[in-house]
This record gives structure tokens, sequence and C-alpha cells, in this order.
């Protein structure tokens, strides 16, 4: 099962992919909800390079790594990387008002569609928000 999310973001692309590709960004905008955090976050950004995040309750009642390995990288256009047995793209799209950000990926059993979409969509607007509060002077 295939699973799309996707936001738009008023940024430059450049800044839309440094954000979304360097740890230090990863750890302030990698989250779905208030009560969660990053607390650590790689990346080899190459082909065959590897990624992680850390992923906590800041309560710290559970957390888990999300890992994975690039397989294409087109800078300032498109990321594909494998985590575990499921594969996922991000797409960044030239807009009128910024970049479009589309990520589809392979769902899991364990969570519904709609939490799984609700979760990844979340992580995204945060992102998106996170990108234009950062340029702002």
């Amino acid at each position: 099962m295939r699973i799309t999310v996707e936001t738009s973001v008023a940024a430059p692309i450049d800044r839309v992919w440094q954000a979304y590709t360097t740890p230090a960004d990863i750890v302030t905008w990698n989250a779905a909800s208030d009560d969660w955090h990053t607390t650590k976050a790689t990346v080899d950004l190459r082909e065959g390079g590897a990624f992680s995040s850390r992923m906590e309750a800041k309560d710290g009642s559970m957390g888990f790594d999300f890992a994975g390995t690039y397989t294409k990288i087109i800078e300032h256009k498109r990321i594909e990387y494998a985590f575990g047995d499921r594969k996922a793209e991000v797409e960044f799209v030239p807009s009128a008002n910024g970049v479009v950000v589309r990520v589809a990926f392979d769902g899991e059993t364990t969570h519904s569609v709609e939490q799984q979409q609700a979760g990844w969509q979340a992580i995204l607007d945060n992102f998106a928000r996170y990108v234009e509060t950062k340029q702002k002077p």
C-alpha cells in the first residue's frame, strides 16, 4: 500500500533542501506532535549513504529509531530511500509560492493508513512551518 503526503513551503529550494537534509535542522522539525521530539539525526546524503533519526516521547516513556539507506539523490529535486523492506520517495517541486514537498512511502501493517498518513503529514507540516519561520529576517 502506497501512502502520499505533501505540503507547500514558502521558501527557496536551497533553504528547503538544506533543512530537509541537515541533521541540526532535522532534530528541530522532525516530530508529529508537541509531546515527541527527535534527539539525534545523522545524514550521509549520497546514494548508498545511511541516515537515522532517534524519535522519543518527551516524557521518556518510549522511543524508536527511523533509519535507512539513500538509493537515489537528485539535488533539489528528489530523494529516494529504503528503510527495512519499505521504500519512500521525496519530491521537491517548484511552485508559484516556493516548493511543494511530496513524500510517497510504503505503508506498514501495525497502524491504519489514516494513522500513518496523519503522522507523516504532521511531520511534513512541522517541516514547512520550521523552514518558513527560519527564513524570516
